[in-house]
């Protein structure tokens, strides 16, 4: 069953790269992991890093995923929309903006420095996409040789609680959870 506006989200946990200058030149490498949650118990949103390390149950959060880092829709298509649009995100009164992907954290971060997200946007990895299982959003893409994938979805969260969801009928477009989407719904 997919997840729905009203619902709580589930917990997950997300580990991640977090940014640091030295990873700028995008030869610079590191072995640095934070781990961010969705805490459903405590009722709030708790990351390792600096950048958030706060209580984000009280806050707007929008999260949208992709089905791999680097290919083509998602490189092209999806996330830089997010990049150009993300200080209107931040006018608009939210708190994180954070992509997922089921691609291991490295690669999340190879991706986030290529795209120059920086502490900006959160690229986290959902390991084997078991968060988007729960949420009922991943994807078989076995057939092209990819195996489970976070599907192509959007969500706004506040206080952990799904204010808008939106899902891609097609993997390979960016319709309804584009950025531009996203805003006109905030």
């Amino acid at each position: 069953m997919t997840i729905a506006v009203g619902e709580t989200i589930p917990e997950g946990t997300f580990v991640y790269v977090p940014y640091e200058s030295k990873l700028d030149d995008l030869v610079g490498c590191t072995s640095k992991l934070s781990r961010c949650s969705f805490i459903r118990s405590a009722g709030c949103l708790w990351c390792s890093h600096d950048l958030c390390r706060q209580q984000v149950g009280r806050k707007e959060v929008v999260v949208f995923a992709v089905p791999g880092a680097f290919t083509p829709t998602c490189h092209v298509n999806h996330l830089p929309g997010y990049v150009k649009n993300y200080d209107q995100f931040k006018e608009k009164g939210v708190d994180i903006v954070a992509v997922i992907a089921a691609n291991d954290p490295f690669v999340m971060s190879g991706w986030a420095r290529v795209e120059g997200l920086k502490d900006k946007i959160l690229a986290l990895s959902d390991a084997n996409a078991e968060w988007s299982k729960k949420l009922g959003l991943s994807i078989d893409l076995s057939s092209k040789g990819m195996g489970i994938r976070t599907g192509r979805y959007a969500l706004v969260l506040d206080n952990l609680v799904v204010k808008h969801v939106a899902v891609e009928p097609n993997p390979s477009a960016v319709e309804v959870t584009g950025a531009e989407h996203l805003l006109a719904k905030l």
